[in-house]
């Protein structure tokens, strides 16, 4: 999962969205570093991304992208659920998104002096294009695909190339995304980390 669903999933705890955030700039022994709440948090992010990786339903949509971006359809379809999520009525009202998504911004500035310097790094950009509200949007996704496809060092297309099999495929990620999430949320929920 990306960004948002990571937030998301920490269900407002403040060390677990922590942890949940940081979890892929803290390699190895460095989790040691961390109060033990934080290291919950970024035992959970491992969790939800091997429950996302395995999952039926991910594996199938990731297929979709696999044709022209190989294995970087696991990195688009993580970004892509986080545009269903970020528009889930379940979930998010339009408000209450751009509410969670200021409030993940004011905690990670509060706890800025904690923070892995690589992570500070990407947190400015996702502060200052206000990634996590911007997911909801068509513009907001092919921006984060032109992020991706500009750092990917194997990738050799254009943003356009993933951008269009989310356009071309929108209803059908939506299905994969609305049969997965609710499973992934009952798994964390149930998660002892």
């Amino acid at each position: 999962m990306n960004f948002l669903a990571h937030a998301y999933l920490s269900f407002n705890d403040p060390a677990l969205t922590i942890g949940n955030m940081v979890a892929d700039f803290v390699k190895g022994k460095q989790i040691s570093l961390y109060e033990e709440d934080v290291q919950h948090g970024i035992r959970m992010h491992r969790e939800i991304d091997h429950f996302t990786d395995h999952h039926p339903l991910t594996r199938e949509a990731r297929q979709l992208f696999r044709p022209s971006c190989g294995l970087y359809g696991a990195v688009f379809i993580d970004v892509v659920y986080d545009h269903f999520l970020a528009r889930d009525p379940q979930r998010f009202t339009n408000e209450s998104l751009a509410l969670f998504s200021q409030s993940v911004y004011r905690l990670l500035e509060e706890r800025r002096s904690s923070l892995p310097d690589v992570f500070l790094q990407v947190f400015h950009f996702m502060r200052t294009h206000d990634w996590l509200y911007n997911y909801s949007s068509r513009e907001g996704i092919f921006q984060s695909f032109t992020g991706i496809t500009r750092r990917a060092q194997h990738l050799e297309v254009p943003s356009t190339v993933p951008f269009a099999v989310f356009e071309n495929h929108y209803a059908e990620l939506e299905h994969y995304y609305k049969g997965f999430f609710p499973d992934l949320e009952a798994f964390v929920r149930g998660l002892k980390v």
